[in-house]
């Protein structure tokens, strides 16, 4: 299809005057297309286009399937021809002026099954050094018990202190970090956990002699301060070594924490308090998960946070 001359002007505008990149323009004239198509069917011209046409072919797309993201960036590109036009005298409005793309609804969080989370936090390396393996699973239950966001695991120091961002005092069960915008919390911290951290402390410092120097909690095989990217590299080992199929990030725990502890206790505004959110609205997406299956695997506000009861 032959681009009408009026189109044609406007993308030698883009070249010349704009400077803009070929790219941009290959795209823009694929965009002109689209709308000239669109025009020629509903047998009008250019610029006769209205608001109601842009509307009409904005849900033609959308019911086609198409992203939300990819109509903004046609709807830009008319946007900017139309914009053109106008200067040119051509059109006496911009039916694009309005006109938005609808909004991509907000992908669910990815949280673990409970199975999938407990067979997680349980999971013991027989062959695996010590040291590592009482780190890492000291990690994954502090993540999954506490639901800590990554830069609050690693901002943990092994005990208070003035400059510490972070501590866990062991004897009051407690997890205080330093969250975004510079807010402290205190997390409660369950007994799982507790039993994984005193593990961890125990064969702390038999790191290399550096360790004894560094405050953090949670140290490398040099004695520093353990990076976020070895906790995720370490937790995605350690999925797939526990048999999960889908691969396990920090963050996915965060998610999963918060999950199941709202299905439990259908508290939101508590699961609010310990993600450390600043509205309400962002743990609310939380709600939004299907439940039916945790709920039947669940009895506890959360299954680490308590001892497993005898004969069940």
């Amino acid at each position: 299809m032959t681009l009408p001359a009026l189109a044609e002007r406007y993308l030698e505008h883009a070249r010349v005057e704009k400077r803009l990149a070929q790219r941009t323009v290959e795209l823009y004239s694929l965009d002109l297309h689209k709308l000239c198509a669109q025009a020629a069917q509903a047998g009008i011209e250019l610029t006769a286009v209205r608001d109601a046409h842009i509307r009409r072919w904005v849900a033609q797309m959308h019911g086609a399937g198409r992203s939300g993201r990819g109509i903004a960036l046609i709807l830009s590109g008319w946007r900017g021809f139309y914009t053109w036009l106008g200067r040119e005298g051509l059109v006496a409005s911009n039916p694009v002026r309005d006109v938005r793309a609808p909004k991509a609804p907000k992908p669910l969080p990815k949280a673990l099954g409970v199975e999938d989370a407990v067979r997680l936090a349980s999971f013991v390396q027989e062959d695996a050094d010590p040291w590592l393996e009482a780190r890492d699973a000291a990690i994954v239950e502090l993540l999954y018990g506490c639901g800590l966001r990554m830069g609050e695991l690693v901002g943990l120091d092994a005990r208070a202190s003035d400059k510490a961002r972070g501590w866990v005092d062991l004897d009051a069960a407690e997890a205080h970090v330093l969250g975004k915008g510079g807010k402290r919390r205190s997390v409660p911290v369950g007994s799982k956990a507790l039993e994984a951290l005193r593990r961890w402390q125990a064969v702390r410092l038999a790191a290399p002699a550096a360790a004894a120097l560094s405050p953090a909690l949670f140290l490398g095989r040099h004695g520093t301060r353990l990076s976020a990217q070895s906790v995720w590299q370490r937790l995605k080992r350690r999925g797939l070594q526990a048999g999960l199929t889908t691969p396990v990030h920090p963050h996915m725990l965060r998610h999963s924490f918060a999950s199941h502890v709202l299905q439990s206790s259908g508290d939101l505004r508590a699961v609010q308090e310990l993600l450390g959110h600043a509205n309400i609205s962002t743990t609310q997406v939380y709600t939004r998960l299907d439940f039916q299956h945790l709920a039947r695997a669940y009895d506890a506000a959360h299954p680490r946070a308590r001892l497993p009861k005898t004969g069940r």
